[in-house]
C-alpha cells in the first residue's frame, strides 16, 4: 500500500491515481494525513476494499511529506560503517549517535531549496521509516509491526553552523527550512521481498554522489527502533531518519558542497524519487 500527503490531505495512491481518503471513507477518516497514523491498523482495513476505480489523477508536485507534523523527529549518524570512515569518527559501537531535525525543515518531494548565505550544504540520502503504533520497550524482533511504512528521504546538511564549536550543532545545522523531505509517499513493508535490504542514491545534475543497500546498515530499523524506545516512547507518526551511506561533500577530496541551480535527486528501490532544486537565499 502506498499512502501520500496530497497538497495537505491524505491519499491512497493506486496505479497512477489518488484516492481521496476523507471523501473516499465518508468522513471515517480525515483530511489531515497526520492524524491517519493513529488509527493505522484501522486504516489498512478499509484500505484494503478500496478500488481502484476510484483514483484520479494528481499533480506529482503537489506530493508534501507524507508524515507532515511528527511529534518527533529521529536522525540517527555513523550509522554505515563507510561513512564513519569518511567522517573520521569511530564506528559505533553500542547505539548511533541520534539527533533531530527539527518538523519545521519537512518537507515533500519535489521542492525548491534556499542556500543558507555563507554555508556549505551538503546532501545525505536516507531511508526514512514512519511509526504506525505507540513504541516502548519493544524488542528488535516486535519492531517491523510497529512501522506504518518506508520512505526516501534527504538529511541536507549545512555544514559550517553544524560543526561550530564548541560543540556540534548536529540540529541546528540540518534543520533550515526544506532540508527534510521525504517521500514522494509512504510504502507499507509487506510491499518489500526483504524490508532490511533496499538500494539507496542519490545524484546531483545526474552526477551519482551516493549509492548504497540498508543491508549494510549498522543498526537495522528494527534495532533502531529497539534501542530508541528503551529510552523514550515512539509515537503513532513519528519519522526516523535512518543514516547516510559514503559519498557525502564533506568527506570528499576536495570537498563539494550544492551550489545555486543543482538538482538533487535521491531514491531508494521499491519506493521512489525525491527531487530539490536549489537556489541562494
Amino acid at each position: 500500500m502506498r499512502f501520500a500527503n496530497v497538497s495537505g490531505r491524505a491519499a491512497l495512491l493506486i496505479g497512477d491515481g489518488a484516492v481521496d481518503v476523507e471523501k473516499a471513507s465518508d468522513g471515517r477518516f480525515g483530511a489531515d494525513p497526520q492524524a491517519v497514523y493513529e488509527v493505522w491498523d484501522e486504516f489498512r482495513t478499509w484500505a484494503a476494499g478500496v478500488a481502484a476505480e476510484e483514483a484520479i489523477p494528481f499533480d506529482a508536485g503537489s506530493l508534501e511529506a507524507p508524515a507532515p507534523t511528527p511529534a518527533q523527529v529521529f536522525a540517527i549518524g555513523l550509522n554505515y560503517s563507510d561513512h564513519a570512515a569518511e567522517s573520521d569518527f569511530e564506528v559505533p559501537s553500542q547505539f548511533p549517535p541520534v539527533f533531530t531535525k527539527f518538523r519545521t525543515s519537512l518537507a515533500g518531494a519535489r521542492t525548491t531549496v534556499e542556500l543558507p548565505p555563507g554555508g556549505k550544504v551538503d546532501w545525505e540520502v536516507e531511508l526514512v521509516a514512519v511509526l504506525g503504533r505507540r513504541a516502548h520497550r519493544v524488542s528488535a524482533d516486535e519492531a517491523w509491526s510497529c512501522v506504518a511504512g518506508l520512505a526516501v528521504g534527504q538529511d541536507i546538511s549545512e555544514r559550517v553552523s553544524q560543526l561550530a564549536g564548541p560543540a556540534p550543532q548536529f540540529s541546528l545545522g540540518k534543520s533550515f527550512p526544506g532540508f527534510a523531505p521525504f517521500g514522494p509517499w509512504l510504502v507499507t513493508v509487506d510491499e518489500f521481498d526483504d524490508p532490511d535490504d533496499i538500494e539507496i542514491g542519490c545524484s546531483v545534475d545526474g552526477e551519482v554522489l551516493q549509492h548504497g543497500r540498508t543491508s549494510d546498515l549498522l543498526f537495522s530499523v528494527p534495532r533502531l527502533i529497539e534501542g530508541l524506545s528503551r529510552v523514550t516512547p515512539l509515537l503513532p507518526g513519528d519519522v526516523i531518519f535512518t543514516g547516510t551511506p559514503s559519498g557525502v561533500g564533506l568527506g570528499r577530496e576536495p570537498q563539494r558542497f550544492l551550489q545555486p541551480g543543482d538538482e538533487l535527486v535521491s531514491f531508494a528501490r521499491g519506493i521512489g524519487e525525491l527531487r530539490q532544486r536549489f537556489v541562494q537565499a
